[in-house]
Order: C-alpha cells, then sequence, then structure tokens
C-alpha cells in the first residue's frame, strides 16, 4: 500500500488561527490513523507581509498542541528556483504563456467591469500573441507574468472525500497566474509544486479552498503527474453564524494558550468542531481519536466555534490533569502574575508562604482547587488569596453578601473566637462559626457567606471550613479582622455621605 502523506502548510503572515489548527490536526490524525506521514511546510513567499516571528509563533504553537511533525519545516522562501522550473516547464508544453498586461492595464479593466456591473476575469489578451512577437518583447525587457492556460472547453471534476463530487466549467475559470512578474510563485504554482516534490497523496484543507482545487488538478494534468486525494474541511463560524474573526474574540492558538486553556482541551475542542467519533464520546483521549479517525466521518455542515463549550471541556481536563501535571503550570501563572511560588520562591515578592511551606503543601492547595477551575488562569484569579494575602473583594460578592449592617462586629467576634478554637479542624472552625450564630440570633448562611468572601474576596469558593483550614489559623484571623475594618470604613463613609 502507498504510505500516506499529508501536509499542513500555515503561511506566516499571522498568528496560528483555530481554523488552522483544526486543519492541522485532521491531517495529524489522519497521518498517525493510517501509520503514515505529517509534513509541516511554510508557505512564506508574501514577501511584504511573512515575518519570522511568526513562523517562529507557528511552530511554538503546534509544539504546544502535540501536533509533532515528521519532515520539515521546509520553506517556500528557499525553493524560488524549482518554482520558475515548473512554469518554465509548463510554458515549454504549451499549458501556460507569458501575460505582459500591466497592473494598470488590468486595474482599468477590472474598474470598467465594475462600472457595468458585470463579473471580471482576465480576458486572455495575451494569451494567443504570435511566438515571434512574444519573444519580441522578451527581448524588450518587459515585465511579465506566467499565466496557465487554461482549456476552452469543458470541465474539471473530482470526488472530494468530505463533499463529494465536485465539478466547475472551464469557461468560467481565466487563465490564472502562476509566476508574478517579480519572479514570486502564487499560491497554485507553489502548492502544486510542493505536494508534487513532497510527494502528499492526500490533501486535507478548509472549504474556502474548494474553488482553487479544479485549477491545480489541470496544473496536475498538464504535468501528467499523479494526482492527489483532496479533502475539504467545513469552515469554523461564530455564534452569529458568520466566519469566526476577531470580532468573536480570540481567535489563535496562542491567545487561548494565554487565556489559560490547556492544550489537550484545545485540541479535544477543534477535533469535534467538523468530527463526530462514532462513539459519540465529547471528552476524548488523543490515542482514541487517532483510532476513530476518518475523512469519511468528517461533516460537510460549518461547526460553531462555542467558547462557553470550550471553557467547560477545559474544566473537565483540569478536574481530572494529575496534580504533579498541574502544578508547574500553576507555578508559572503565579510567577506570571507577580505572585511568587512558596515552593521556588521565584517572583519580585517575598514567597507567598501559607499553612504549609512545602510542594505537598502546594499540592495539597491545588488539588482542592482543581475542581473548580475553568482555566489555569483561575489560580492566580478567582483563587488568588489562596496564594497571597494581596487581593481584593469582589465588589458583587459586597453586594450580595455585605449588606447587613452586624457583619463588622460578627466577623471580629468570629476572628477572636476562632483565634482560641484548638485544635484548628474542619469540625472545630463549624462548631466556632454556627455558635456564635446561634448566640447572636443569626442564620449561620449570613455569616458562612460573609466570612467566605472575607477570606476568599469571592462569592464562590470551596467549603467554608476547608478554606479556613488550608488558609491556617493565623491568616483566616488577620483576614476576618482585615474584613471587619473594611466595612467598618465603607458604612462610616455612607454615614457621613448622609445629609
Amino acid at each position: 500500500m502507498e504510505v500516506v502523506r499529508v501536509r499542513f502548510a500555515p503561511s506566516p503572515t499571522g498568528y496560528l488561527h483555530v481554523g488552522g489548527a483544526r486543519t492541522a490536526l485532521y491531517n495529524w490524525l489522519f497521518a498517525r490513523h493510517h501509520r503514515g506521514v505529517f509534513i509541516l511546510r511554510i508557505e512564506d513567499t508574501d514577501v511584504d507581509r511573512s515575518k519570522p516571528e511568526l513562523t517562529t509563533a507557528i511552530l511554538d504553537s503546534m509544539t504546544w498542541l502535540g501536533l509533532n511533525w515528521d519532515e520539515g519545516p521546509f520553506y517556500q522562501s528557499q525553493r524560488l528556483e524549482r518554482y520558475r522550473q515548473m512554469a518554465a516547464e509548463l510554458e515549454r508544453l504549451g499549458h501556460a504563456y507569458p501575460c505582459f498586461c500591466s497592473p494598470e492595464e488590468l486595474q482599468a479593466k477590472r474598474a470598467q467591469a465594475e462600472a457595468q456591473k458585470r463579473p471580471w476575469k482576465y480576458d486572455g489578451a495575451c494569451r494567443n500573441l504570435t511566438e515571434a512577437e512574444r519573444a519580441r518583447r522578451r527581448a524588450e525587457g518587459r515585465p511579465h507574468a506566467i499565466r496557465f492556460r487554461v482549456p476552452e472547453s469543458g470541465q474539471t471534476s473530482f470526488e472530494d472525500r468530505v463533499f463529494g463530487l465536485l465539478e466547475v466549467e472551464h469557461r468560467d475559470l481565466e487563465d490564472f497566474v502562476l509566476l508574478r512578474s517579480d519572479g514570486h510563485p502564487t499560491y497554485h504554482l507553489g502548492v502544486v509544486a510542493d505536494d508534487l516534490d513532497m510527494r502528499v497523496t492526500h490533501v486535507i484543507r478548509g472549504a474556502d479552498h474548494i474553488s482553487n482545487t479544479p485549477k491545480q488538478l489541470l496544473m496536475y494534468r498538464a504535468l501528467g503527474a499523479p494526482e492527489p486525494v483532496f479533502a475539504h474541511l467545513p469552515l469554523i463560524l461564530g455564534p452569529d453564524k458568520q466566519r469566526l474573526s476577531k470580532r468573536h474574540g480570540a481567535t489563535s492558538v496562542g491567545a487561548y494558550r494565554d487565556q489559560g486553556t490547556l492544550p489537550e482541551a484545545l485540541v479535544n475542542f477543534l477535533a469535534l468542531l467538523g468530527w463526530t467519533p462514532p462513539a459519540g464520546k465529547e471528552i476524548l483521549p488523543l490515542e482514541e481519536m487517532i483510532q476513530a479517525f476518518e475523512l469519511e466521518t468528517v461533516s460537510k455542515s460549518n461547526a460553531v466555534f462555542d467558547v462557553e463549550k470550550l471553557a467547560w471541556m477545559n474544566s473537565e481536563y483540569l478536574r481530572s490533569l494529575p496534580v504533579e501535571r498541574l502544578l508547574p503550570l500553576v507555578e508559572e501563572e503565579l510567577e506570571k502574575a507577580g505572585i511568587g511560588s512558596w515552593v521556588s520562591g521565584v517572583g519580585n515578592r517575598q514567597p507567598a508562604v501559607l499553612n504549609r511551606q512545602s510542594t505537598e503543601g502546594l499540592k495539597h492547595t491545588v488539588r482542592l482547587l482543581q475542581t473548580r477551575a475553568r482555566t489555569l488562569k483561575d489560580f492566580p484569579g478567582a483563587f488568588r488569596a489562596f496564594f497571597t494575602d494581596e487581593f481584593e473583594y469582589d465588589p458583587e460578592a459586597q453586594k450580595k453578601f455585605w449588606k447587613d449592617a452586624q457583619l463588622p462586629e460578627l466577623l471580629e467576634t468570629l476572628s477572636g473566637r476562632l483565634a482560641r478554637v484548638e485544635p484548628f479542624t474542619l469540625a472545630a472552625t463549624e462548631q466556632c462559626l454556627r455558635g456564635l450564630a446561634e448566640e447572636k440570633n443569626v442564620k449561620a448562611g449570613l455569616l458562612i457567606n460573609a466570612t467566605r468572601v472575607a477570606l476568599t474576596g469571592q462569592a464562590v469558593a470551596p467549603g467554608l471550613f476547608e478554606v479556613m483550614v488550608e488558609l491556617g489559623r493565623e491568616r483566616v484571623v488577620a483576614r476576618l479582622h482585615r474584613a471587619a475594618e473594611f466595612l467598618r470604613a465603607r458604612l462610616a463613609g455612607r454615614a457621613g455621605a448622609t445629609p
């Protein structure tokens, strides 16, 4: 059997888009399923827009996602002579010709067609020049592009592995440019030359390339070269069913990484944008994806990028991640946020020592929090109070749970009593709080919710008494006192503002 060879060929004119990452993933899964070869190629012939730092960012994103390549990366900018050779070969065979039309002439014709409200395509002005006329113009040094000579009649059809039989009439195609006048290839020439030389067997790419395929097939057939199998993937849309763009939020892989998404969660999420595994599972380990993936199971329908579903999927992966894997990720996020880790002591502040000064202590805290985390950013964000005393009270939590005028006195009293609780355990801290609520004739819920905000700054957190034990007596007492002082000052400010 022929060895499957697929490629992913991003252009370094931007960061790796999630749509491109989905294309890379499907190619990678197909190669791994068939024990084939996954090739990485960088299409960097757009001199004005291609940037080395964007190439680096794309490679970093691919590595972060775990999409390891078998060959490459190959760079189109290093193969310019090969493209010129292929253009010359197509011209020698009679399937291409030089076009001497200037950009100004072409633009004038395009503008005239627009004014007449008719579609424009190249009119073949240079198609039938005599050999003598072509030679004369070349001898004069006239700038020229090389165009492919599309047959005047007939059609080109192909069997797409996702969309089925597709066909286009030649009369609907123009004689497209292969080589620009500056000697740089167009997409069509570069991709066909590369795919032929790299022996690509399957071209798996977005459905926005369907219109390119007949042109490229004409080139394969003109060269008498073997044609790859084509499979076009459904587009990815935003919630408004428009093509996914920046107006919908983050669109690059790097942005989701920066937002605290795990690579395995993003890979799982992207895999399901256009493909449903046979078992219908949503949380799917990579090995199961590899075993199940086939092009015939890819949907024709466009997929919707649901940010909330990605957040849910990320929380599911965070929940099940071994703490040994999660621990360094959390430490990295703490350090980025300027919160020194008490294990490594790295950061621009003193290490945020809680009640345990060890790796085991950090593991314990991370285990307590990981079932509630949606992203890695929650650890220095919503969970900040577990790692440093420098945190603020969420305004919505204050509005909801710090309304009662008795709270400053209640929190101060609770602070004093917890300072004397021995031992400082779940049962003892709960008994202390509930006993105070009963004594003061207030609902325990009032004191529990207010205390949670005082200790964590948030309305939602793990069980309050687990939080107390995790923080330790000293910090709990200090934070309750701080909250009581904050509330007194706030009440005094309100009273002073009363006419």
